[in-house]
């Protein structure tokens, strides 16, 4: 049993949140009146228990305020990246049944400023919408009767198509306090607890921002949150801060490791013990780099918004396995071929786990489906294989796969390579259409500098390809981007990129 309530009667001084770039603090004893009062505003506005709320808001303290509040209320909250468009948000209130909406004033402008539904803003007036914090100070900072926990309910980030609610069932437990899977794990593989400082520097409205956040507060530490990362100011809030643990993804090593040696330097980060790290796949020399840097405090793990599975892995074992995802901590990891056949030891096929957690697809019976075999195991559409170990490598994702000449080429390798140089910031590698072999091999590269554009740096990208890279994988073409359409988690919307090239063709202009 643990939760920020408890926390709130025994330590209520102690800081539940800080906000990196101004040192705002909020106390676990702020944190439970806060909460209490989002609840009692929840069942004011007429929500009972398995009613759906929606929030689209930047990296704000009011974010777990109101996320507490959905959890204590017994409610899904399904929390909405603010990086959507108009239509993108429309969809996923209307798919997910959202009977209140909660939008930063800013953002409002997308979810449209009718009055029709329960709206409200944040960090500012909207016309006919209520304004958040004068609609909870007049509530009561005490629990609501009724206590129920409550869950979060995830919109996938849409990187293949339409973005997928991933709905669990709401906790058989009622009790709010009741230990979550989660939290044994953060214990158990990480050591976490009350006495950790936790650096979160991504946006909550993802899964693993939100999830360990939630659950750091809920073991007693306090959670430093960055409200947009910048790799100066993530090092330096190490530093101030004493951060002890914290998550990454991907990129953030990468813009990290792109400053200048000086500035990597400039900042004491010896109180760091634990730097998690997931969401997407970290290529080597990223990772060594890190571990260089570092020390061994890196622990990756492999896992989905669906909790289906978890693997795991230290830096230890990384150095011995290179590219490993890890070993499964949480169901049993099984390799399967397309007929649904399970795979040996080395053979890539579709990454399947047993036993982990339940979940659908809301209002997609065929999708929930499609991720599960004839035993009941599911995917979440990655392809990899499992060495005699038993540690997991992951190839790519099955959607991304290109197929050129009848020959299977998955993008992650060649990305893996062409983000090592050091001209590049960024890169996604795609399929577009061609007349002879089918598809054929595009980077989309985003320049440190962008000035350095065109056919000179577009040479010298193929030869560092070429080097490492068999000819079927080097790309065909290379084309620049001033930015990526990335997702902040680290994920790429490879769709829209995928769209530009095909939608091209269909055009007639390819």
């Amino acid at each position: 049993m643990s939760h920020p309530s408890i926390h709130a009667r025994t330590d209520p001084a102690k800081p539940a949140l800080i906000v990196a770039e101004t040192g705002e603090t909020i106390t676990f004893g702020e944190l439970d009146a806060r909460s209490n009062r989002a609840a009692q505003l929840f069942r004011a506005r007429g929500l009972v228990a398995g009613d759906t709320i929606a929030l689209m808001l930047e990296n704000t303290p009011e974010f777990y305020d109101i996320a507490w509040g959905a959890q204590r209320s017994g409610l899904f909250f399904v929390c909405i990246s603010t990086k959507l468009t108009a239509p993108e948000l429309a969809y996923i209130i209307a798919d997910s049944g959202a009977k209140l909406l909660i939008v930063s004033a800013s953002l409002a402008g997308i979810a449209g400023t009718d009055a029709g539904g329960l709206r409200f803003s944040v960090g500012g007036a909207v016309p006919g919408w209520d304004v958040w914090e004068n609609a909870v100070a007049a509530m009561p900072a005490t629990p609501i009767p009724d206590e129920r926990a409550g869950i979060d309910m995830l919109y996938s980030s849409g990187t293949t198509g339409r973005p997928k609610g991933v709905r669990v069932a709401l906790p058989e437990d009622p009790d709010i306090t009741a230990a979550t899977v989660l939290m044994m794990l953060a214990r158990g593989l990480y050591g976490l607890g009350p006495d950790s400082i936790y650096l979160s520097p991504a946006p909550l409205y993802h899964a693993a921002p939100l999830r360990w956040s939630m659950t750091v507060q809920r073991l007693g530490g306090t959670v430093v949150m960055l409200q947009h990362f910048d790799p100066d100011t993530a090092l330096a809030a190490i530093e101030r801060y004493r951060i002890n643990a914290s998550q990454w993804v991907p990129t953030h090593f990468v813009r990290m490791l792109k400053l200048d040696a000086a500035a990597r330097a400039a900042h004491d980060l010896s109180s760091l013990k634990v730097a998690i790290h997931a969401a997407a796949p970290c290529p080597v020399p990223v990772k060594e780099a890190m571990i260089d840097w570092w020390g061994p405090v890196l622990y990756e793990y492999y896992a989905g918004s669906e909790g289906n599975g978890l693997t795991t892995i230290d830096s230890a074992q990384w150095l011995e396995h290179k590219g490993s995802v890890g070993k499964a901590a949480y169901g049993v990891l099984h390799i399967c071929g397309e007929d649904g056949v399970e795979l040996p030891a080395g053979e890539e096929g579709l990454v399947y786990f047993e036993g982990g957690g339940a979940f659908e697809y809301h209002n997609d019976p065929a999708k929930t489906a499609e991720a599960r075999n004839a035993l009941g195991w599911s995917t979440l559409g990655d392809i990899g294989r499992i060495d005699a170990d038993g540690y997991l490598y992951l190839t790519d994702r099955k959607s991304f796969m290109i197929i050129s000449g009848g020959v299977n080429i998955y993008p992650q390798e060649i990305e893996n390579r062409l983000i090592t140089h050091p001209r590049v910031a960024d890169v996604a590698v795609i399929g577009a259409p061609c007349p002879e072999m089918g598809e054929r091999v595009v980077a989309v590269v985003q320049p440190v500098d962008m000035a350095e554009a065109g056919d000179a740096l577009a040479a010298e990208l193929t030869a560092w390809c070429r080097a490492e890279l068999s000819g079927v994988k080097t790309p065909r073409q290379i084309d620049f981007s001033a930015e990526l359409p990335r997702h902040a988690t680290g994920k790429l919307y490879k769709r829209l990129l995928r769209d530009q090239y095909w939608g091209e063709m269909n055009a007639g202009i390819v």
